[in-house]
């Protein structure tokens, strides 16, 4: 059997997309931030037994922390050091309804790839002479659908990236709360480029729901519907793969 491209390339990219979506969704580097929250007198780094490379017990240092954020996770990591620590999101963060919207969008669209990976393996059938067009297509219309929610996810996120979780109250002003530069980290590329794949494929699955025509078989008025093999031009070519065509 003769698997058209589109459902090819479909088979593939929506797999793809769903690997990179679900790999941004679990990973904490949504947002990357730094504070400096002081200075390190001699040697502690080396009393609190982190490694402090390039550091001598005698020299004073800034202290600099980083923070990570994700959509069910959260770490902090003093820099150069293997003082890590990680927990769930929690607080004001947690609170947001931008972050609560892009995690149900998230879940949404996993949800909704995964169906419609299942349908289009179902209706491509590369173990059958023929495909289940309309199956096929149907599972590229779930995928396009949820390419186009994680879409919508990481651009409210990233919209209001630097305002997640900040309470108004307490403002930067305020010398017991660090600043802290935050920007777009790695799971939010990994997230778009997951979600370019999904619509990608899910198009190109889409294409199932054309059938391609005969263009040897007789017109609609001059003969019923029958399959293109019984037009005589078609009988003639024993080669030919019908599969292909249908009038």
């Amino acid at each position: 059997m003769h698997t058209p491209a589109s459902m090819v390339m479909g088979i593939v990219f929506a797999p793809l997309g769903l690997v990179l979506v679900f790999t941004a969704a679990i990973t904490p580097q949504w947002r990357e931030g730094q504070a400096h929250l002081g200075m390190a007198g001699p040697g502690s780094l080396l009393r609190s037994g982190t490694k402090s490379h390039g550091t001598r017990s005698g020299s004073v240092e800034a202290l600099i922390l980083l923070r990570s954020d994700g959509l069910w996770e959260s770490c902090l990591q003093v820099e150069r050091s293997d003082l890590r620590q990680c927990w769930p999101v929690a607080g004001p963060y947690q609170r947001d309804p931008r972050v609560r919207l892009a995690q149900g969008l998230v879940l949404t669209s996993l949800f909704l790839c995964g169906t419609g990976i299942v349908l289009a393996c179902i209706g491509v059938r590369c173990w059958a002479d023929l495909p289940l067009r309309g199956v096929a297509a149907s599972g590229g219309l779930l995928v396009v659908t949820a390419g186009l929610l994680s879409l919508t996810a990481l651009g409210v996120y990233t919209h209001n990236l630097k305002r997640l979780g900040m309470d108004p109250s307490q403002r930067i002003h305020n010398p017991r709360y660090p600043h802290l530069n935050l920007h777009p980290a790695g799971s939010l590329y990994f997230g778009w480029l997951g979600s370019c794949l999904q619509v990608l494929g899910g198009t190109a699955l889409l294409f199932s729901f054309k059938r391609p025509r005969c263009p040897t078989c007789p017109s609609r008025h001059e003969l019923s519907v029958s399959p293109c093999h019984s037009c005589p031009e078609m009988t003639n070519k024993p080669d030919m793969d019908v599969y292909e065509v249908s009038c």
